[in-house]
């Protein structure tokens, strides 16, 4: 029988199917109508695959908040999509606090997420106020005229600081599970009877977009986990026989990081395609997976508003060190100079991509920021093509610091620290990291009379930006270098912390 689940427990996917039906009907009760956008704020469980039917059977879209993120944040983006109803981990309320929304849902964490997360009892029975989204599941009737899926509204931190919305414009007349059926088995490999496994968090584009595609495909198990726990993914992969793997490049470091004998005691054989994207993998790790895992690990290079654009094979990893790949799908690369003139292969400049297969965009508040030239759209890095078309990329156009698989905008962290009345100018940027890829640093000039507090900062910034935003890492100078401008000069500021790293991203 072909299963959904999680660490604690799994489903059959007639029961699925099930579950989304009830769950679409209870959506559709409480006014929730196509086009309609339904929040989530959960850590993986069955709870939230069995969601993800619900909402993409009620034919609204999903919007998945960052656990991670401050209330603020959360009040900033539920205020934007006009979410119709919210579904949220018992113990995540308080994240609500400042959005106060009209409906809330709650589900209560089951044992794996309390023991991952060291959740305790008495926030995993907060708000019982609140209805719980299986009893109310299950009092109502289903929609048994599924609706075509929308596709999901995703967030991304904007230029000026806030959260910005990229609305995904399905393809004319199509239906997104198709879009997803299409993608699944013409980039990532899957098949009918494939294992998909994944513990990246589902608010996550990524790890969410391939969840879907397995989920989209009908008879394809899934499995989510709740946290990376090396040893546990490990065990898992082998006891699920899983064939499908989603895992970014500081999961792979931490991987081979383990004991041999740990490493050696799982039986690995069943693994077809395990695929990153997200964040730089740098060559030495990737040869090291394939020399461990064989011929089985690929590279995608995407962003949240075209969707996954190439695929780089082991073998194209081996024989181009250091490539993203090569467009996927009919889609097309464009490298432009500072002019829009389109560069030829092995000059740097800017990318530009254009992807049909996952439908246009638009950005919900932000409706200047996309960037446009011959029909392709700014990704925001800066890279280059070799005669065969493998793109390489070189640094990134935009300041967006890459930590851990998670997309991080200096911008956002900058407009949180200015507001400290001890800082009185302040430059964040990424400084390269082993095992994260990158982390935050920020350069501080302290306001006239205050001192370099550092704790006092850090104390400043909790419960304004989630934790994972939080610089690792704070510079004191008397003053930022600026150019004449006013514009700081960031790449001086950097330049310290990657000299001989070996790379610019």
């Amino acid at each position: 029988m072909v299963t959904v689940g999680d660490a604690d427990g799994r489903i059959g996917r007639d029961e699925l199917e099930r579950r989304g039906a009830k769950g679409a009907g209870a959506l559709a009760a409480m006014g929730v109508e196509p086009g309609d956008v339904v929040a989530l704020l959960m850590r993986n469980d069955l709870a939230q695959l069995e969601l993800m039917r619900a909402v993409a059977m009620a034919g609204a879209s999903l919007c998945a908040l960052n656990w991670h993120g401050a209330a603020r944040e959360a009040a900033e983006i539920l205020a934007d999509c006009r979410a119709k109803v919210v579904v949220a981990h018992r113990d995540l309320l308080p994240l609500l606090a400042e959005a106060r929304p009209e409906r809330v849902i709650a589900v209560t964490p089951g044992p794996a997420i309390r023991a991952a997360y060291g959740v305790s009892a008495e926030a995993s029975a907060a708000r019982p106020d609140l209805p719980e989204w299986a009893a109310l599941r299950e009092t109502s009737e289903p929609l048994l005229a599924p609706r075509p899926q929308r596709p999901p509204l995703r967030y991304t931190s904007g230029s000026t600081g806030r959260p910005k919305g990229i609305r995904r414009i399905a393809p004319a007349g199509g239906d997104f599970a198709d879009v997803l059926r299409r993608a699944a088995t013409g980039m990532m490999r899957m098949r009918p009877g494939g294992r998909f496994l994944t513990a990246a968090p589902l608010y996550h584009s990524a790890p969410s977009t391939l969840t879907s595609m397995a989920l989209a495909m009908g008879d394809n198990e899934v499995t989510v986990l709740p946290r990376f726990e090396p040893e546990r993914f490990l065990a898992t992969i082998a006891e699920r026989k899983a064939t499908h793997l989603y895992a970014v490049p500081t999961m792979f470091s931490r991987l081979l990081k383990l004991p041999e004998a740990a490493r050696a005691m799982h039986d690995l054989s069943s693994i077809e395609f395990s695929v990153s994207t997200g964040s730089p993998f740098p060559h030495a790790l990737k040869a090291a997976m394939i020399e461990w895992w064989g011929p089985v690990i690929w590279e995608s290079y995407g962003a949240s508003e075209i969707g996954f654009m190439t695929m780089a094979g082991p073998e194209d990893a081996l024989a181009r060190p250091g490539t993203a790949g090569r467009m996927a799908l009919g889609g097309t690369l464009l490298i432009l100079n500072e002019a829009g003139r389109v560069l030829p292969p092995g000059e740097t400049g800017r990318i530009f991509a254009r992807m049909e297969a996952f439908g246009g965009f638009d950005y919900s508040n932000e409706p200047d920021a996309k960037e446009e030239a011959h029909g392709h759209v700014s990704v925001g890095d800066l890279g280059h093509v070799d005669a065969e078309g493998f793109l390489f990329i070189s640094d990134r156009k935009k300041d967006m610091i890459i930590s851990g698989g998670a997309n991080i905008f200096p911008a956002e962290i900058e407009a949180a620290l200015i507001e400290c009345p001890l800082v009185a100018d302040v430059a964040v940027f990424g400084a390269p990291h082993e095992e994260f890829g990158e982390m935050i640093v920020a350069a501080v000039q302290p306001a006239p009379g205050a001192a370099a507090d550092e704790a006092a900062i850090r104390a400043f910034l909790e419960g304004r930006l989630a934790r994972m935003k939080h610089p690792r890492v704070f510079e004191f100078h008397d003053a930022l270098p600026r150019e004449d401008s006013g514009k700081i000069f960031k790449r001086r500021l950097r330049a310290k912390w990657w000299e001989g790293a070996g790379r610019a991203i």
